[in-house]
């Protein structure tokens, strides 16, 4: 049967079998020792136990109790947005997007340190040795006679090896923060795809709620032309002034000049889709065929504000910064204990200075040499430093800790804010669109009026302005409801689950990577699972 690849604990037995051994020895030794420094949990965060306007909002939402129990929010919550042109898009930029890889990457990275970690468990010192040298002295280097030279040959061969026992805590601690510094950039490489395919779908809706409006614009230029057509023809005739005409003319060349700007921030659009997307402007242009704006569902599905403490990465992110903090106070407060150490060594010493030859074994025969035994080492005179340096490293950590809370007050006010801007928009697009509709009729009568000579162009002028008004603000509004439901899900932090057994780096990243470098199994492990293997047992688990 082929072997699952091995997570980062595993990886490191794999590379260095026998420290199995050396670790089930020292296990019995190091059962008595303690950790220092303080063992993290995650602090009060605070919550409201539902969401404020979800009561005046068309949204789904709940209060959990006994009897009713909350549904989660939509993951792909895109698809809720009806436009398998947007689904395409996303799908591309998860898979592409060169700013997400760079995420992934940082995950390898945090892996690879948290081996390297592990490793200073281990003995740290762990060498072998071997030399050959040629000395010549004359008569006037000191054991030398008078007059005479002096030549041999002194080889020395062997290995060394020295262990701090981690009687404090100082290397479980540093394992401990940086497996805690894993789980932070796999919650960093989640808020990265949050905001990726947040990014996505915000940009791709503005763009076709900018064709929308181009579209719009565009309509209303005809109509004015035609508007133009009769007052000239109105003019030519003698029954109206020239101003007539003027008035025409100015009203349509200022819609034309919208124009240019409605064109340039598409073309923007498009250009920004195709950095999200990891392509090139050109390749973007056959994925973006005319499409209408994306309507919606007009409900969705909030959760309760306690679901964001396990959805928004940034908020996992925060804690687990905070865990790893907490870890190196306790590396830092290590330092004010004896560090006690077991070293040793064995080897060969020899030299041909007399009848023997390196060559011949009497000159290794009876040369080995070994020494080995415990040692201990406090920084006593330190004492006053190394205290203010684990004050230093718990200021940081209470810095995280508030940074913790200050982010769960920031995602509940987003929250809040997307649903607001979401139903806004619904209810804005409601007005509008009776506004549209009388604007049109107002538009179409007093142009037929116009014509029969029964009213002013000033009228006509007034309802064409009017009716360009608030066509486009309801391209806007209609452009704003997809827009705040987009913030909702932003706010809410989903959409990462999607890269759950997906690779964090594309297939052809890992091979430049295996090129250069040998990752052994490291590159293997990479199915975007959220908690990643751990330390095998070794430390206790920090609950965050």
């Amino acid at each position: 049967m082929p072997r699952r690849p091995a997570g980062p604990g595993e990886t490191i037995r794999a590379e260095a079998p026998g420290r199995r051994a050396v670790l089930a020895l020292a296990l019995p030794l190091l059962g008595g020792c303690t950790m220092v420094g303080p063992d993290f949990s995650r602090p009060p965060a605070p919550l409201d136990t539902s969401w404020a306007a979800a009561p005046n909002l068309p949204v789904a939402a709940c209060v959990p109790s006994a009897t009713t129990t909350c549904p989660p929010a939509d993951t792909a919550w895109w698809r809720s947005l009806n436009d398998p042109t947007l689904n395409r898009l996303i799908e591309t930029a998860a898979a592409q997007n060169l700013t997400l890889q760079r995420a992934g990457v940082r995950v390898l990275q945090a892996r690879a340190v948290l081996a390297a970690t592990v490793g200073a468990y281990y003995p740290q010192q762990q060498q072998a040795y071997g030399l050959l040298l040629t000395e010549r002295a004359n008569s006037n280097n000191a054991g030398t006679s008078a007059g005479g030279t002096r030549a041999y040959n002194l080889g020395r061969a062997g290995i060394t090896a020295a262990w701090e026992i981690d009687f404090w805590g100082r290397f479980r601690r540093a394992i401990e923060a940086s497996d805690s510094d894993l789980v932070a950039s796999i919650a960093d490489y989640d808020n990265a795809m949050v905001s990726l395919l947040s990014d996505v779908a915000a940009t791709y809706v503005n763009l076709r709620g900018l064709e929308a409006r181009l579209a719009i614009t565009k309509a209303n230029i005809n109509l004015q032309r035609q508007s133009l057509r009769i007052a000239r023809v109105r003019f030519r005739e003698g029954a109206t002034s020239e101003r007539d005409p003027d008035q025409a003319q100015s009203q349509l060349s200022g819609t034309e000049a919208l124009v240019p700007g409605l064109e340039a921030q598409i073309e923007r659009a498009r250009n920004a889709l195709a950095v999200l997307l990891g392509v090139t402007p050109a390749e973007i242009r056959p994925m973006l065929q005319p499409g209408p704006i994306p309507r919606p569902r007009l409900m969705v599905a909030t959760g309760v504000p306690a679901d964001l403490l396990r959805r928004r990465p940034d908020l996992r992110l925060t804690i687990a910064n905070a865990a790893a903090q907490s870890a190196r106070i306790g590396v830092a407060r290590a330092d004010l204990f004896p560090a006690f150490s077991i070293s040793g060594s064995f080897g060969f010493l020899a030299t041909d200075a007399g009848s023997l030859r390196l060559n011949s074994g009497g000159a290794w025969r009876n040369s080995t040499s070994f020494t080995a035994g415990p040692s201990v080492v406090w920084n006593i005179l330190n004492w006053g430093q190394i205290t203010n340096q684990v004050r230093a490293q718990d200021a940081v950590l209470q810095q995280a800790l508030l940074t913790y809370q200050q982010a769960v007050l920031q995602a509940q006010r987003e929250v809040e804010d997307g649903l607001v801007s979401f139903a806004g928009a619904q209810q804005a697009a409601v007005s509008l669109r009776r506004a549209v509709a009388a604007s049109r009729r107002a538009a179409a009568v007093s142009l037929t009026q116009y014509e029969q000579g029964q009213t002013d162009y000033t009228t006509v002028l007034l309802s064409q302005r009017i009716l360009l008004e608030y066509e486009d603000q309801l391209a806007i509004a209609e452009t704003d409801i997809p827009q705040g439901l987009i913030s909702v899900y932003r706010a809410l932090g989903g959409g990462w689950e999607i890269r759950e057994g997906r690779p964090l780096v594309t297939e052809a990243t890992r091979r430049q990577m295996a090129l250069r470098t040998d990752w052994g199994p490291l590159l293997d492990y990479d199915d975007g699972r959220l908690t990643p293997p751990r330390t095998q047992g070794l430390l206790p688990q920090p609950t965050f």
